[in-house]
């Protein structure tokens, strides 16, 4: 499709949307927007990055940033599982709110647990009642692991004892789209980790339904944010690996933008914690980085207010948006060594590649590292 139709498309869809009343009625997001101290300007930068990350031309900005005023037409269902909260306070942010949060503040978030003043049977009747007025409108969005089959009863909510996994397949029954959000929702994280004593399973488990999966330990604000933006502004799901993740967050390895890089290439490794090399930020993957195996956009993205992420802070990327990371990636602090054939890359090629271009620098290292000793000035 040209850019010009996909625009007209867009387009066409944001005005039919425009024309629905806005469930928030209080104020809209530009208003709530301006009140925080953003700025036009700030806000129109950051539909730009967000343009950028959804692979359009900069020509599309100002449809970004329409579909961000209209997300108070969309409502939104929030489940919390066997989770820490965690994926919840990437977003919900009270010291210097970004934009990404306060639009998802802004969404009409008919039940989250974390968030709503309701509680008891309030809260279960608020739950109903969406389900049952927005039924095939809403977004579902489920945080954390779901005990299944005869260990369901490990996880019960509210005053009825209706356990999670019932909420989940209740609540997925009537969504327009569902996204499983984190690595417990996505793959089962550390809820499924052997011995994984509740049976944990990650929400596709319990639905037919597409799902889309918005992993990491947390996932950043903007991952979640960006894949709410992409369904106002396409109405369909976005690209999906193999793994059902959005490959406009998810297409390259940490390994592929990380600032060490070019240390990695250097053969210039850190080779414990503490030493000259980390001192001078070289690169961790002799002390466990798994980087050159995981499918995230946190070197880029970053958390925080983007300020830093855990390579930049000194300690290597320990592999949580992929599955079964709890097992299959640790020690997390020494390298995956004879597991490196047994990488759990989301793209096959991709993942052949990957091994034999480690495997080749992996034994190149010490001759690299001499070589490069050797050329350095007394």
């Amino acid at each position: 499709m040209e850019y010009s139709e996909l625009y007209d498309r867009l387009s066409s869809r944001l005005d039919a949307l425009e024309k629905t009343s806005a469930i928030r009625e209080d104020k809209p997001v530009v208003s709530v927007l301006e009140e925080n101290g953003v700025s036009r300007r700030d806000f129109m930068k950051w539909a730009g990055g967000m343009t950028a990350l959804f692979a359009l031309p900069a020509t599309f900005t100002p449809l970004v940033a329409r579909a961000a005023e209209l997300t108070d037409r969309l409502p939104v269902i929030w489940l919390h599982m066997a989770e820490c909260t965690g994926c919840s306070e990437s977003l919900l942010r009270t010291d210097a709110p970004t934009i990404d949060s306060l639009i998802f503040d802004h969404i009409s978030l008919e039940y989250h647990e974390t968030v709503m003043a309701a509680a008891g049977w309030q809260a279960e009747h608020n739950l109903e009642s969406a389900i049952k007025k927005y039924n095939g409108k809403y977004i579902l969005m489920v945080e954390g692991g779901i005990p299944a089959g005869s260990k369901d009863f490990y996880l019960t909510v509210g005053p009825m004892g209706k356990k999670g996994s019932e909420h989940a397949k209740e609540a997925a029954a009537g969504a327009a789209a569902i996204f499983a959000i984190g690595t417990c929702s996505s793959f089962g994280g550390v809820q499924a980790a052997h011995p994984n004593p509740t049976n944990a399973k990650p929400l596709s488990h319990f639905t037919s339904k597409p799902v889309i999966n918005v992993p990491g330990c947390p996932p950043s604000e903007k991952n979640i944010v960006g894949n709410v933006l992409h369904y106002i502004l396409f109405g369909t799901l976005p690209a999906l690996d193999s793994y059902n993740r959005p490959k406009w967050a998810y297409g390259l390895r940490i390994h592929d933008l990380c600032e060490r890089r070019g240390r990695f290439d250097a053969g210039e490794f850190v080779e414990k914690f503490g030493d000259e090399g980390a001192k001078n930020g070289y690169c961790l993957y002799k002390v466990g980085c798994k980087g050159p195996y995981t499918f995230n956009n946190c070197s880029r993205e970053r958390f925080n207010q983007h300020t830093s992420w855990p390579v930049q802070a000194g300690h290597g990327c320990i592999g949580c948006s992929e599955p079964d990371f709890w097992d299959k990636m640790g020690p997390f602090e020494e390298p995956l060594a004879d597991k490196l054939y047994h990488s759990i890359s989301a793209d096959a090629t991709a993942d052949k590649a990957g091994i034999a271009i480690l495997t080749v620098t992996a034994a190149a290292i010490a001759a690299h590292a001499a070589i490069s000793a050797l050329k350095k000035p007394e």
